[in-house]
């Protein structure tokens, strides 16, 4: 089996994942997750391996991960979509496990933007009559 590229983005966050048969090491922006040297918590780690425990596939492969933009919460949620994409194309009865549970589609909701007289999207400064 060949190197995987499968692509996730949630908010501003883009992922890039790099999926090959191996003993189920996962790296992001070349650090260990297994070891939180990345992410701070271990709630945002498990978010990763949620599409390789739908699957049954959790020491399986290999997954290298770039990740850039967006907070960490982000970041989790844009490789996650990514490592379900990439899994969809190793094997694509992968994909009626885990489009139910919604893996595979992108978050389109982002931030909305500032409206100029506003102090942020939909806060007005207070009103004075006089």
């Amino acid at each position: 089996m060949d190197i995987i590229n499968a692509v996730g983005r949630r908010k501003s966050a883009v992922a890039r994942i790099y999926l090959s048969q191996g003993s189920g090491a996962i790296k992001i922006n070349k650090k260990d997750i297994s070891a939180e040297q990345y992410f701070s918590s271990a709630m945002i780690a498990n978010i990763i391996k949620q599409p390789l425990q739908q699957t049954d596939t959790l020491g399986k492969y290999d997954i290298t991960i770039t990740v850039q933009g967006g907070g960490f919460r982000g970041q989790a949620e844009a490789a996650r979509l990514g490592i379900a994409r990439a899994l969809c194309i190793v094997d694509p009865e992968y994909r009626a496990l885990l489009k139910p549970v919604g893996y595979l589609t992108r978050d389109p909701r982002v931030v909305e933007r500032k409206k100029y007289g506003h102090k942020k999207a939909r806060k007005s400064f207070q009103f004075s009559k006089r």
